[in-house]
């Protein structure tokens, strides 16, 4: 969504950065910064993205190969933009405890337990961050006159992450993801283009992972090729959302209970010890979807899906790949529960993949067809 009007005065003062911080505090956000366009830094960040496509390591997110010339000139996304405000917002519940990262953990290592990543256990986040970033557009709008602004969440084709290390927002981690001293990465990043020109910041570039390596070392699917490089294909996240057709055999052991994304590699990181709680009560989590179990989600119509996913980001998988994740998952739990000896808990699991097993769709049937061959019980 954009917000558009004439061109700013160039007599107008130069836009505070520090109003703007203040404005987008009380609207939620953690952290705002600005990185001056055309960006400075983007030669070498454009050579290894080309690199990592021609790798293979997108998968089918065909998506990324297109508009690598806006890519590299983030201003084609709103003629005459001079600025990009990078922005964070913490979306860890505010009623998470103070040990939520081993919880998180002990989630993981219950078998017939759905673990939903945390981020979408509220409501979509492209739609809560976009009606922010318009509120704070037109917040800046009523001070500085008519100005041009584009709203950009996971919806452009824009290099977030290298915006948000240029603005000071924290540094790339091993994992990819951006993080930063104060709050880990259990945040989103925003960007908000307009054609004011905020001054520079003065932006200290370091990065403070250190020699540690426990999220390379934690991916249940060896998914990292190494620090700062994801293969895509074997990465639990792409599996469950973006991957259209079968999970490879192989990797869906590795899956787990992990039915819609996965929080390891940021769960182990020893930063998210010090990650925010939301301030927005968007992020509170909805239809107990911290605590639901594989056969009751399984057993969801696709009217109920559609219902009690209506608002959040797990819509966008439809109903067939939401039930392909829960087969992948019950099928762990069967061999889980067959490995312990739990007659009646692999009886139970087994019975709820059967109602589906004659089902139309190809997709679900052949991942339930898998998950009922892994285990038995003599």
């Amino acid at each position: 969504m954009s917000l558009t009007g004439h061109a700013v005065d160039l007599q107008h003062p130069t836009p505070s950065l520090d109003q703007a911080r203040s404005w987008a505090q009380a609207l939620g956000f953690s952290g705002l910064s600005v990185v001056p366009l055309p960006p400075p830094d983007s030669t070498a960040a454009m050579e290894g993205y080309r690199d990592w496509l021609a790798q293979g390591y997108a998968g089918d997110m065909d998506y990324l190969h297109r508009h690598l010339d806006i890519r590299a000139q983030p201003e084609a996304l709103l003629p005459g933009a001079r600025s990009v405000l990078m922005v964070t917002m913490p979306y860890l519940p505010a009623d998470s405890p103070t040990d939520w990262r081993e919880q998180e953990a002990r989630a993981t290592l219950e078998p017939a337990r759905a673990v939903v990543s945390v981020y979408a256990r509220g409501r979509d986040y492209h739609k809560v961050l976009r009606q922010r970033l318009v509120r704070l557009a037109e917040q800046l709008q009523r001070a500085y006159g008519p100005a041009q602004f584009r709203a950009c969440v996971d919806s452009a084709p824009l290099r977030e992450v290298d915006y948000a290390e240029q603005a000071g927002l924290g540094w790339r981690g091993k994992n990819t993801l951006l993080l930063n001293q104060a709050e880990g990465s259990m945040f989103f990043l925003g960007a908000l283009l307009t054609d004011l020109a905020f001054a520079s910041v003065s932006v200290e570039r370091s990065r403070h992972c250190g020699s540690c390596t426990a999220c390379l070392d934690l991916c249940p699917t060896q998914a990292f090729v190494g620090p700062y490089r994801l293969d895509a294909r074997r990465c639990i996240s792409y599996l469950t959302i973006e991957h259209l057709g079968d999970i490879p055999e192989s990797l869906r052991p590795g899956i787990g209970n992990r039915v819609y994304g996965c929080d390891d590699c940021q769960r182990v990181c020893p930063w998210n010890r010090y990650a925010k709680r939301a301030t927005l009560p968007d992020f509170d989590v909805r239809h107990g979807l911290d605590r639901a179990g594989l056969i009751a989600l399984f057993a969801w119509t696709e009217e109920e899906f559609s219902t009690r996913h209506r608002g959040s980001a797990i819509l966008r998988i439809g109903y067939s790949r939401w039930l392909r994740n829960l087969a992948v998952a019950l099928g762990n739990a069967l061999a889980a529960a067959c490995r312990s000896g739990s007659r009646a808990e692999a009886t139970e699991i087994r019975a709820a993949l059967l109602t589906r097993a004659d089902t139309a769709d190809g997709l679900v049937a052949r991942h339930v067809a898998w998950a009922l061959t892994q285990g038995s019980l003599a």
